[in-house]
């Protein structure tokens, strides 16, 4: 298999030739004990895959948590860097932009079907530079043909522009407990929450504290993923209680915060 080694200090190479052989699906393995990428972009459109552990991909957009079983379609030349929380084994297609045009131009999630988890495996047990007319090549035609985009909103942080509203995201996002709120930005910038709240919801489609429920939801699958307990994770957002916390998680995914990983794994 293509594998690199474990690293914490992560970079990026932008000339290699998973981008620059004239196939059109190369596939690529790393594990990660944490830490993230530098923003970077590839001149390839790009699935990200987690094997096991849990993954936080941020563009100027918004961020995406990507737990296992599911990945993060990313177009060619788009900016962006990865997280990884805790533990994570990537697994990655690269993917020429010709060769996939109907496919997403924009950042999405993807469900990935144990076939598409199987192809992207016996790809990787392929010479990278593998020959395009036998089995590899037939492989990498396959898991093309096989991405199906599935875009999970629970799943997805979309970010807004404005200045002010950014900067308050980016701080839930640090830190999930962060109490300011638009009330208290407004206050702070002398402004009115409601004209905050309406240009908000007009750069993100959902309202404030919608956004700020699934911020948490990002931050709680990250930290389940790495075995922190519920009741642990319910009491670091700031849930009344373990039950609470459990109630909205079903609600959002369709399943107990105990079974999602058991299930997807």
């Amino acid at each position: 298999m293509n594998r690199t080694n474990d690293i914490d200090c992560l970079t990026v190479s932008h000339d290699d030739e998973y981008q620059t052989l004239p196939h059109p699906v190369t596939a690529k393995a790393r594990d990660y004990r944490s830490g993230e990428t530098p923003v970077h972009r590839h001149p390839r459109a790009q699935l990200i895959y987690a094997g096991s552990g849990v993954m936080r991909v941020e563009t100027a957009e918004g961020c995406w948590v990507v737990p296992p079983v599911r990945g993060v379609w990313i177009p060619a030349d788009i900016d962006h860097k990865v997280i990884m929380l805790g533990p994570v084994e990537m697994r990655t297609l690269y993917i020429r932009p010709e060769a996939a045009p109907g496919l997403p131009d924009r950042c999405c999630l993807i469900e990935v079907s144990p076939l598409l988890r199987a192809l992207i495996l016996a790809l990787l047990d392929e010479p990278l530079a593998y020959d395009l007319g036998g089995r590899a090549g037939q492989i990498a035609a396959l898991a093309l043909q096989e991405l199906q985009i599935l875009q999970i909103p629970a799943l997805h942080l979309p970010m807004p522009a404005e200045p002010r509203l950014l900067a308050l995201c980016r701080a839930q996002i640090e830190h999930p407990d962060h109490p300011e709120t638009l009330e208290t930005l407004a206050a702070r910038h002398a402004t009115s929450s409601r004209t905050l709240a309406r240009l908000f919801a007009r750069e993100t489609g959902m309202s404030f504290r919608q956004w700020r429920q699934q911020a948490r939801l990002v931050e709680a699958l990250g930290q389940l993923a790495n075995g922190v307990p519920v009741a642990r994770v319910a009491d670091r957002l700031g849930y009344r209680n373990a039950s609470a916390f459990t109630a909205m998680f079903r609600r959002t995914l369709g399943i107990e915060p105990r079974r999602y990983f058991s299930n997807d794994t």
